[in-house]
């Protein structure tokens, strides 16, 4: 069994995003299409630039000439942006090659261990493959492996990312439309909205925080300032173009406008959705440094928690007490993972508030989730997680699993609602929690038939626990659930009663306990009808008979009470 990392506090976000529609006229339409594809064309060129260039390092890549350049056929501050968002994409590319290499050499050496076992047959952990036509087909999937991975070192070592400005899977799609359901005009204003270039750096002591695109806090009406050779469509002064629209920012209103209230950076992005057809002004800024508690403090402040266990179609949570015992009914929250991005997102975000509702019903400091990646998981799965169709099921079921985004929602949500978010080793908590906390969690609530308790559930105090201190298994000795007992013992306990130092535990017995220090209750103690003659309760004498040193072991006990019984006969006789 390796051993468990230790549970850490997730940062709080380093920056806002907030988003809001410009309902933009025809004119209004027209003048931020020329803009965008004017500065997209260059922004272009300049990635292109930047890509020659190489991997250098960063007071060698050329930037103040290539901004020089651009600031001739634009201004100082677009050439600026264009700039910057060509270094940050270059960069993003070369950090997702490194990912892929590690992924594919992965992949590669758990192909490798299993062709060096003979078929059906095992080497340690490792097995072999179960017939020569799968070890085969394995033979050829470790040289495509090789193959890609020949072409992404080849890359890396020249420092040239491959970089498709609007999207490569908006490219392949031009192949085939027919499949992707698009026509070619649809194709082409995809494209092409895809590929402008409307946005602009803010900067600390501008008007309102940014002097390109520049929103009024008063009025909401936005402006932004034109390219050189399109200074000829500005309808306000020093070559500027005013919206006729304006924006509120009904999310997070008051962030943004203490901000550019105070002058102070923030960035602005004018986006096309060309499928519903609408424009988008996002807006978005640093926010300064949060010291969030660490689990060590929530320990010591006594908190509850609300323990999550992420799964590909809900989430299990359950509430934990500061000494690591359930509290209440286990909850399930349901979230979708078919359909469009978009309303999957929707969901996600619906279920992340019904948790954090929860949590603040419950008064809970924070939200303990498990630290989720599954980048093994998808570079190894089809070697390690199975094969055939159950295989193949479980694999989709794993990738289907929303761990990035839901990490990132839940980071940012919580913060705002002023919950911590603790992540804890995700190892065994499924297993733990199906065989230690999955049975008493039914017999808590074995009343209540609308709750269907899973082992996700477990799972979930399994995380919980984690997140406390406290081991994610039950305490040894605890007895389990009885009729008897239940009333004085509990069968879920986390925690040893106080007790003072050097004093030992009662007797236990099989019943309330007798005076006199016996440890087993007399038989005469107990109502019976017919009393078994004989006394077998180990020395004990019964109270509803006499003892053994009587009469009554002879037969002349049974003697005498005929002779009793004659006598008050005849006395009622008349």
């Amino acid at each position: 069994m390796r051993a468990i990392a230790d549970p850490f506090t997730v940062s709080a976000p380093a920056g806002a995003r907030i988003r809001d529609r410009l309902r933009v006229t025809a004119a209004d339409t027209e003048v931020l299409r020329l803009v965008g594809e004017h500065l997209g064309h260059h922004q272009r060129a300049d990635l292109a630039t930047r890509i020659g260039i190489g991997q250098v390092r960063a007071g060698q890549n050329q930037r103040a000439e290539r901004k020089k350049r651009l600031t001739a056929v634009s201004s100082s501050r677009w050439a600026g942006a264009m700039t910057r968002a060509s270094e940050d994409q270059y960069q993003l590319s070369l950090r997702c090659l490194y990912d892929k290499q590690t992924s594919l050499r992965r992949a590669a050496h758990v192909i490798e261990m299993r062709l060096a076992v003979p078929c059906g047959q095992r080497s340690g952990k490792t097995r072999g493959y179960a017939n020569q036509a799968e070890r085969w087909s394995k033979q050829r999937r470790l040289a495509v492996l090789r193959s890609r991975l020949t072409r992404i070192e080849a890359r890396l070592e020249s420092g040239r990312p491959g970089i498709v400005a609007g999207g490569r899977r908006l490219a392949k799609a031009r192949n085939s439309l027919g499949s992707s359901g698009l026509t070619d005009t649809q194709w082409r204003q995809r494209w092409d909205s895809a590929r402008l270039f409307l946005t602009a750096d803010g900067e600390s002591g501008a008007p309102y925080g940014n002097y390109t695109i520049t929103v009024a806090p008063d009025t909401g009406l936005v402006s932004i300032v034109l390219p050189e050779p399109l200074r000829h469509l500005a309808n306000a002064p020093r070559g500027r173009y005013r919206l006729s629209c304006a924006v509120g920012f009904s999310h997070r209103r008051d962030d943004w406008s203490d901000r550019i209230t105070a002058h102070r950076a923030v960035r602005y992005r004018i986006a096309h959705d060309a499928v519903r057809d609408r424009w988008y002004l996002d807006a978005s800024w640093a926010t300064d440094t949060a010291a969030l508690p660490t689990p060590e403090e929530l320990r010591a402040m006594g908190a509850r928690m609300l323990g999550v266990d992420l799964n590909a179609d809900h989430l299990a949570a359950h509430v934990l007490d500061p000494h690591g015992n359930p509290v209440g009914e286990p909850l399930t929250l349901p979230i979708a993972v078919d359909g469009p991005a978009s309303g999957r997102d929707g969901l996600l975000r619906a279920a992340i508030t019904e948790l954090i509702r929860i949590a603040k019903q419950h008064q809970c400091a924070g939200i303990t989730i498990e630290n989720l990646g599954f980048g093994n998981a998808r570079a190894t799965g089809r070697e390690t997680m199975g094969r055939g169709g159950r295989g193949k099921r479980f694999r989709r079921t794993v990738a289907h699993i929303p761990t990035a985004r839901f990490r990132e929602r839940l980071r940012s949500m919580a913060f705002h609602a002023g919950l911590v978010v603790i992540a804890v080793d995700p190892a065994y908590t499924s297993v733990w929690g199906e065989r230690y906390w999955k049975a008493p969690l039914q017999q808590n609530n074995r009343n209540n038939r609308q709750v269907t308790v899973t082992r996700h559930h477990g799972a979930a105090v399994a995380i919980g626990r984690r997140a406390l201190g406290y081991r994610a298994r039950r305490r040894p000795g605890v007895t389990a659930h009885d009729r008897r007992i239940v009333t004085r013992r509990a069968t879920g306990q986390a925690v040893l009663p106080p007790r003072a130092r050097g004093t030992a535990s009662p007797p236990r017995t099989a019943s309330t306990p007798l005076e006199g220090g016996e440890t087993r209750p007399r038989r005469g103690d107990q109502l019976a009808l017919f009393p078994d003659p004989e006394d077998r309760s180990r020395g004990h004498q019964a109270t509803t008979r006499p003892g053994r040193d009587s009469s009554a072991n002879s037969g002349r006990h049974r003697q005498m009470r005929l002779q009793d019984n004659c006598l008050r006969l005849t006395e009622g006789s008349p």
